[in-house]
This record gives C-alpha cells, sequence and structure tokens, in this order.
C-alpha cells in the first residue's frame, strides 16, 4: 500500500469527498468528549421539537377527522330533515325521523316509568299496612312431640 492512505479517515474522506456526499461527524471526526457530549445533547433537543411536532401533528389529523365526521353526521341529518318521505324506514315503517324524536325522549319516558313504578309500590305497600297481620296460632308455636317418648 502506498503511504497516503495509511490514515483510514482520511481514506473515507477522500472517497466521500469525491462524490460530493459530506458525512455529518465524517467531514471532522472529534475525540474530545465535551465537544461529543454537546452534540449529543443538540441532536436530542432536535429529537424532543420533532416528537412534539409530531405529535401535535396527529392532534391536527385526528381534530380533522373528527370534524368531517360531524360535518357528515349534520349534512345526513338535515337531508332527512328537509325530505322525511325519502328517509329509509326503520322496522316498524317508521321513518328515521320519527325514530330519533323517540331517541330524543328517553329521559323523559325514563322518568315516566319510574314515576308509575313508585306509585305502585307505594300503593302496595300503603295496601299491606292497612290490611290487619294474621297472628299466629299456638299450635304454630309447639314442638311436635317425638314418637316412642
Amino acid at each position: 500500500m502506498s503511504q497516503e492512505h495509511q490514515d483510514p479517515m482520511d481514506f473515507l474522506r477522500q472517497m466521500w469527498g469525491g462524490m460530493g456526499i459530506s458525512l455529518p461527524g465524517m467531514v471532522a471526526p472529534t475525540f474530545d468528549v465535551d465537544e461529543l457530549e454537546k452534540r449529543i445533547a443538540d441532536l436530542k433537543a432536535v429529537e424532543g421539537w420533532l416528537r412534539m411536532n409530531l405529535s401535535m401533528l396527529q392532534m391536527t389529523i385526528q381534530g380533522l377527522e373528527m370534524q368531517k365526521a360531524t360535518l357528515t353526521a349534520v349534512h345526513a341529518m338535515s337531508k332527512m330533515g328537509e325530505n322525511p318521505a325519502a328517509a329509509p324506514s326503520g322496522e316498524a315503517g317508521q321513518t328515521v325521523g320519527e325514530t330519533l324524536s323517540q331517541a330524543a325522549l328517553w329521559p323523559w319516558n325514563l322518568m315516566q316509568q319510574m314515576q308509575e313504578q313508585l306509585q305502585q309500590e307505594t300503593q302496595n305497600a300503603t295496601a299491606q299496612a292497612a290490611a290487619p297481620s294474621p297472628r299466629p296460632t299456638k299450635a304454630a308455636g309447639r314442638k311436635p312431640k317425638k314418637e316412642g317418648s
């Protein structure tokens, strides 16, 4: 081998330099620990910044997807509201508009059912309190005699 290529770093610099490509860290490699720590800290800061931008980008995409889904649902509901006769029918021949209006009333229906149930239980409790309770007979309180005693 010739004397020119004794240093492997020189050889790599010449090889990569002739192609017009510069590699970070290969242009001027350092053996200084403080310089390496500084480069590592800088690269970690860039990595953190990139991760933050990535998460912000992902949140923006999710927000736009939710907005698109909401707008699609609103447009579909407005089309059903404009022409309820053309809306698809449910199981019992109800239009989707009628089904949605009934679904909106479920809290009211639930409260009415609870009120009816409480009234029924109150009537049952007052009826039981008004009816005289039967007294236990003396025979029911006695122990049966054993046979052969």
